[in-house]
């Protein structure tokens, strides 16, 4: 099943695509931690994405389709796979298209922003592995410790609340079109996010048909 996941920065999209990887025994490509690892490592694209990111804005399609076209390559993606993060506009899903990418369902999770500002002070990213969590809604075991890794959790400074509110800002301007592009192939569908990760996740197995 090849599957995106969409919706609004922090409304839940990661945690949900991982949860749908292990089921479905997939992979989920983040274009976020890829170029987050970019980032850390300093590589030219790491350097060129910083100003962009720092600021709160999206990344040019031709760097971004490049990472992508690259990931899909791989021989893991054969059987499905799951994109957190791409495409984000209109550009970048004609660009899957043209790839001869055809996907399956496009999972959009609804979330006010009002909701999403408030979540955003609480998410938690480890800077080894790129696992994410939220004090509230998916703590690690430990405070403040990867439970996938053992490294030290950070705060994104993208999700500083100024920072989030920009971020929206350009979500629903640019990437909101996207809900249409897809609604009009026949494969969106809408999750309303609820408040316990839980309810969520139950919500989007139904969706996509893979309830236990």
């Amino acid at each position: 099943m090849k599957i995106i996941f969409f919706g609004s920065p922090g409304a839940g999209k990661g945690t949900q695509a991982e949860t749908v990887s292990k089921k479905l025994n997939i992979p989920t490509i983040s274009t976020g931690n890829m170029i987050r690892e970019a980032i850390k490592n300093e590589t030219e694209m790491g350097k060129s994405a910083k100003s962009y990111i720092d600021a709160g804005l999206l990344l040019p399609d031709e760097v971004v389709i490049g990472i992508i076209k690259d990931r899909l390559d791989k021989d893991d993606c054969n059987n499905g796979f799951i994109l957190d993060g791409f495409p984000r506009t209109i550009p970048q899903a004609q660009a899957l298209e043209d790839m001869g990418v055809k996907i399956d369902v496009v999972l959009n999770i609804e979330v006010p922003d009002e909701t999403i500002v408030r979540r955003m002070s609480g998410r938690r990213t480890c800077a080894k592995c790129g696992a994410t969590y939220h004090i509230d809604y998916n703590p690690p075991k430990t405070e403040g410790i990867c439970d996938n890794c053992g490294a030290q959790l950070t705060i994104r400074k993208d999700d500083d609340p100024e920072i989030v509110k920009n971020r929206l800002a350009v979500y629903h301007s640019e990437t909101e079109p996207l809900k249409a592009f897809y609604e009009e192939k026949g494969v969106l569908k809408t999750v309303i996010g609820q408040e316990k990760l839980a309810d969520t996740t139950r919500l989007t197995a139904q969706a996509l048909g893979i309830e236990d």
